[in-house]
């Protein structure tokens, strides 16, 4: 008699476990390979990097989960040393963003003022809120959109005649745009690069340059000798170590610099083809997970 009941529970145990085997997974993690790879190890390679790539797609809530425990995770190991670098917030803003995570401004005030995104409450909020309370800096790295949409309409040339104090919102001018990066000569591809668009088309890759240079420029001034920066930002700027890598390595050849992308499969099985060698860790959603948006 002793024996069942002793037999009992390890029996549930075990239909238990194989029960979540077969659970519907929420996410998968891969190498670039497609090699699973298991979230504790893949956390301690990030640590041991200066500056990481936290590729998502915006409206994705699995990658703003994950954003959260990464940044908790690496706080912890860092033992207080990271930096958290956002894309969603542009340079005017800054000050803000200082006086926010400091205490010196209520929810109210910040947002009415910092020009946050449309889902800034659900998606980066959490993020804002746990600078505060454990006391680390969140640098926002963007340039003020209006530049952009000022080079995406005219091109790099829109920019000469801005004052001094205006200039210090973004990378140093004059910017060299590579247009046979990877990234670039696909956006050419997607916007239909034929000799009739040519113009347009290269506007809108010196906009996007303009982003990826700023980008890199105030996160590599704002990453503290010693210190991890973790870096959010569309996929887009980071897969392939292009975009942003690709400026932050003219300016800082020597860091050790980590990428995650975010992409959406029907399949979690294994990482597709396509979105293999995207980035050092790929972060695999369900094709039908919700949107934030």
């Amino acid at each position: 008699m002793t024996r069942k009941f002793l037999f009992l529970p390890l029996l549930l145990l075990l239909t238990s476990l194989t029960l979540r085997a077969d659970d519907k997974p929420a996410y998968r993690l891969f190498t670039a390979v497609g090699k699973a790879a298991d979230y504790y190890k893949m956390l301690k390679e990030l640590a041991a990097a200066d500056v990481v790539f936290f590729g998502e797609q915006h409206n994705d809530p699995m990658a703003h989960w994950l954003e959260l425990q990464v940044t908790k995770d690496l706080l912890r190991l860092r033992q207080g040393q990271l930096v958290l670098g956002l894309e969603m917030f542009e340079r005017d803003v800054q000050p803000l963003v200082d006086q926010y995570t400091t205490g010196e401004l209520s929810d109210k005030e910040f947002e009415e003022q910092s020009r946050p995104w449309p889902n800034y409450a659900t998606d980066y909020k959490p993020l804002l809120q746990l600078a505060k309370q454990q006391k680390f800096r969140v640098v926002g790295t963007n340039v003020p959109r209006r530049y952009a949409s000022q080079v995406a309409k005219g091109s790099l040339a829109a920019l000469n005649e801005l004052p001094a104090s205006e200039k210090a919102w973004m990378a140093p001018l004059p910017l060299a745009v590579d247009y046979e990066l990877p990234g670039y000569k696909n956006m050419a591809k997607m916007f239909g690069g034929d000799a009739a668009h040519a113009a347009g088309v290269q506007n809108i890759i010196q906009a996007q340059a303009l982003k990826d240079a700023t980008m890199a420029h105030f996160l590599n001034q704002a990453r503290p000798e010693g210190h991890l920066l973790l870096h959010l930002n569309g996929a887009y700027h980071s897969d392939n170590h292009d975009g942003i890598l690709a400026y932050l390595r003219q300016q800082n050849p020597k860091l050790k610099v980590l990428t995650i992308s975010t992409v959406s499969q029907e399949q979690l099985s294994k990482l597709d083809k396509e979105n293999q060698q995207k980035a050092d860790f790929v972060l695999v959603v369900p094709q039908d997970m919700t949107k934030t948006y």
